[in-house]
């Protein structure tokens, strides 16, 4: 028997290699291939490899590693990832004046009822001026926001609670970029809005505002819990 150096890093590992008489064509009374007889070789020596060998082993300095750049380009558990995407979530939808005005509230909610989102809270409603500060109070340093209140208090809106699989992040992107005009084609804003101040439609930024939004704009009473017919034709 041979021995082949395998160098890893620093060190070099010896592994048993097939004497080279046990690679000699078999004196049968057929032919064996050229092509064939190359892959046998190959095959002989990637047999010597043993395959608890350390190189490979999860001990091994180049194992650990391997496994640490895998993790950090990754940065996501499987699990995890796995968890968020069967995370039931909420958002609040609102049509805003301009969208009850111009007649889009049957428009914008077939765009959520075909995404296959479930409809837990609708009614049309008059905002007052304490509501509606307490909704944008995040805004509340800004130089349009006297300006935000009055257009919002100005006719009545469209309150909606939504509910679904990635509910919030969805909604975003069904209703489009702020400014109307740098919204994409196929969205509510893209399709229908053309400037920043009448953009038609409002939806919750992240999980907790979508909860949050829900609770100021709906008690309990006005919340619906059902089992849509078609939910075991939209997910697994």
């Amino acid at each position: 028997m041979e021995g082949v150096a395998v160098f890893g890093g620093s060190r070099a590992i010896y592994a048993p290699c097939v004497s080279s008489s046990l690679l000699r064509p078999t004196t049968n009374n057929f032919n064996v291939s050229a092509s064939t007889r190359r892959h046998q070789h190959q095959h002989l020596h990637l047999a010597a490899f043993p395959s608890h060998s350390h190189l490979f082993s999860s001990s091994s300095p180049y194992g650990k590693s391997l496994r640490a750049r895998t993790a950090s380009k990754s940065g996501i558990f499987l699990p995890h990832l796995i968890a968020s995407l069967e995370q039931v979530d909420q958002t609040y939808i609102m049509v805003k004046p301009d969208g009850v005005q111009r007649g889009l509230v049957g428009e914008i909610i077939s765009r959520f009822e075909k995404k296959g989102f479930k409809l837990t809270g609708l009614k049309l409603f008059q905002c007052s001026k304490e509501l509606a500060e307490e909704h944008y109070k995040d805004l509340k340093g800004k130089s349009f926001f006297p300006k935000l209140i009055d257009y919002i208090t100005s006719g009545p809106v469209v309150c909606m609670a939504w509910e679904g699989v990635g509910v919030v992040a969805s909604a975003r992107k069904l209703i489009g970029a702020t400014d109307p005009l740098q919204a994409e084609p196929g969205t509510i804003r893209g399709d229908l809005a053309v400037q920043t101040g009448r953009n038609i439609v409002h939806g919750s930024d992240s999980p907790e505002n979508g909860k949050r939004e829900i609770g100021l704009w709906f008690n309990e009473a006005e919340l619906c819990q059902w089992n849509p017919a078609q939910a075991p034709w939209l997910r697994e």
